[in-house]
């Protein structure tokens, strides 16, 4: 018959545990003291390397991309920040900036698209009005993502809303566009014309007629889609976000 452990057998094995316990815990300190010391260091690199590049990082759209993703990897975001060393290095104005021109273009061209445009026109409508006084300073989509959800200060009235396939559109209406909304926006990009009508959503999304109506309802009241009973068979909503940004050229 085995015999039990004996009282002082069950304290020395607690003892033992509790050791091994403050031992681990010493050890877990160690480490995130040593992780907050390097990436203190890293942080003092990174704010050397921002002041030495600081010009190139604003010309150059892939230097900066690079640079940012750097920053991203230890919680900083100079971009946002409005205080300390990264105001004095002025990093953050290219957004600033960035993002004012975003809310005149979105103003000057809400009569047509509603408020919602894509940002491919959005880039090249900026680039265009950019040119004469920034010609050396390059912008991409990603700069105008993170210009753009520096607006969400304003409340809802300015949002991003991605559409799929690494497509986006740029919001400036108040209100939340639903899953629905979304979708159809959606599958209109998919269309060279930029267009859907109620007999695709219903194919293509498996929906109901009524639930395609109402979702194609709500964006003619809120003038996101343009009516167009000329065609053939039948009606088709137009979405002027999403007309090719080369029309832009041709104003």
């Amino acid at each position: 018959m085995r015999r039990k452990a004996g009282v002082g057998a069950i304290q020395k094995q607690k003892l033992e545990q509790e050791k091994y316990r403050d031992k681990g815990t010493e050890i877990q300190e160690n480490q995130f003291e040593q992780m907050t010391k390097h990436m203190e260091t890293f942080r003092v690199n990174l704010e050397e390397f921002a002041s030495k590049y600081k010009n190139e990082i604003k010309k150059n759209a892939q230097f900066r991309r690079q640079f940012t993703e750097m920053c991203a990897s230890i919680g900083v975001d100079p971009l946002a920040s409005g205080k300390g060393f990264w105001s004095v290095l002025g990093i953050g104005d290219f957004y600033y900036e960035l993002a004012v021109q975003i809310v005149e273009v979105c103003m000057a061209t809400n009569y047509k698209n509603g408020g919602l445009i894509s940002l491919d026109e959005l880039r090249t409508r900026l680039i265009q009005a950019r040119g004469r006084r920034k010609e050396h300073q390059e912008i991409t989509n990603e700069d105008l993502l993170a210009a753009a959800k520096k607006l969400r200060i304003f409340g809802n009235g300015f949002s991003v809303v991605p559409i799929g396939r690494g497509k986006h559109l740029v919001q400036s209406i108040p209100g939340e566009l639903s899953m629905d909304h979304t979708a159809v926006l959606s599958q209109a990009s998919l269309s060279t014309n930029a267009y859907v009508s109620k007999s695709i959503l219903c194919k293509e999304l498996r929906w109901e007629e009524d639930r395609a109506q109402k979702a194609l309802d709500h964006m003619m009241k809120e003038g996101l889609a343009w009516l167009d009973r000329q065609a053939k068979d039948e009606t088709l909503y137009w979405f002027p976000s999403l007309f090719t940004a080369c029309i832009v050229s041709k104003e």
